[in-house]
């Protein structure tokens, strides 16, 4: 029995030392996959480096820094004398004449023949950066403004084009006593409108109206314009933004120096932009109301009235499609955020224009759906495509501002 338990022990001892250099293996082997692993790592992090934009968004980052840096003096300018122009041409050249005070002479032209120049001095960074002064001067003709009636039932086929001319001089000073929140803005103008029958394929307003019928029809009157805006704003800025509020009144008073045309209006406007999954959604909200009031003896030309209609209103009809002496309009838009230069959007409007106040919430609202793109920088918006639908046809916008 004893040289059976010895042998049983010398096997078992001879099995064990032969699990040695297995034991010993699987022992090391975590060690070298964990040197290995820290070793590719390693090898990873020296050659780390910064993403690299692509050709095009390095285009677009040259482009941006120029026009930030103030170098480029030559601009585009894209603002065409009067909405409903067409499709615009134009360009400025902008200098610097101290520090921060640019003088911008500029102009434009439509393929239907709108015309505007005019020269504009802008002081941005006035009192420690809490004001802006914007002084403006300039000329400008709209030669075929179309005019469908008065009211919210009028028909797209009573179309009737006038033309105008106009010099005009204006004062804008935008303040903000307490931050970046509270906007205190005065404008002051002077402006000559000489209205008259248009051109184009649709017949002279003169045609289908008399002074009678169309206060205004043959207007040739001077304007002295106050402005004064009350509001909050949270916004980034105006001209392009993903997040912030901005609730502001405003009160004009047109006065004429004729004594014939001179009216008051009072226009209340909402803007909310809620930003969603970090800002790559943004649903954004507008809700604006107009209201005008005649002064004594005196009458709101047609020209005048509160209008809804085209790239910044209602998107899906042409432009000053309905004109009365009040009106409300109702916006929204889901936009996408396809990259630091682009969004794409879905976009909604409703609206509707009235004589009298109580008659603005009275039956159904006008209303369009669309899609769109804006081109944009961190602050602005240079460049906006819609192609938006309503119950009149599809409507094509290009837009060298934000719908709002």
């Amino acid at each position: 029995m004893g040289s059976i338990a010895r042998r049983s022990g010398t096997v078992v001892l001879g099995l064990l030392l032969a699990q040695v250099p297995a034991l010993a293996q699987e022992t090391t082997a975590p060690a070298g996959r964990a040197a290995l692993i820290e070793q590719a790592q390693a090898q990873k992090a020296s050659a780390l480096h910064p993403p690299q934009p692509g050709k095009v968004e390095q285009v677009l980052n040259g482009v941006e820094e120029t026009f930030l840096s103030g170098a480029l003096h030559w601009h585009p300018f894209f603002d065409s004398a009067y909405a409903g122009g067409g499709f615009t041409l134009g360009a400025g050249y902008a200098r610097h004449v101290s520090s921060y005070n640019v003088l911008d002479l500029r102009g434009s032209i439509t393929l239907s023949g709108y015309k505007r120049i005019e020269a504009a001095f802008m002081a941005p960074r006035l009192f420690k950066r809490r004001a802006a002064l914007t002084l403006i001067g300039g000329w400008r003709e709209a030669t075929q403004v179309g005019f469908f009636g008065i009211g919210n039932a009028t028909s797209k086929d009573d179309r009737s084009n006038y033309q105008f001319e106009q010099p005009y001089g204006s004062a804008a000073l935008e303040v903000r006593p307490l931050g970046k929140l509270l906007v205190v803005r005065g404008v002051s103008d002077v402006s000559k409108w000489s209205v008259g029958p248009g051109g184009g394929s649709h017949p002279p307003v003169d045609e289908v109206y008399t002074p009678e019928t169309l206060p205004g029809i043959d207007a040739k009157t001077t304007y002295v314009h106050s402005e004064g805006t009350l509001a909050l704003d949270s916004r980034p800025g105006a001209g392009y933004a993903r997040r912030g509020t901005y609730l502001g009144v405003t009160f004009h008073d047109f006065h004429d120096l004729d004594g014939r045309y001179g009216f008051r209006r009072t226009d209340y406007e909402a803007i909310q932009h809620v930003p969603l999954l970090r800002e790559t959604w943004v649903l954004s909200l507008h809700g604006r109301l107009e209201l005008a009031n005649a002064a004594d003896d005196q009458t709101i030309p047609f020209f005048m009235l509160p209008a809804l209609g085209g790239g910044s209103s209602l998107r899906g009809f042409s432009s000053w499609r309905f004109r009365d002496r009040n009106a409300l309009l109702l916006q929204a838009d889901w936009r996408v955020i396809a990259n630091r230069f682009l969004d794409m959007a879905l976009v909604y409007d409703a609206g509707r224009v009235a004589d009298r106040r109580s008659d603005l919430t009275e039956g159904p609202l006008k209303s369009d759906y669309g899609i769109g793109l804006r081109f944009h920088g961190p602050l602005t918006t240079p460049l906006r495509i819609e192609f938006v639908k309503s119950n009149e046809g599809l409507n094509l916008v290009f837009s060298a501002k934000a719908a709002f």
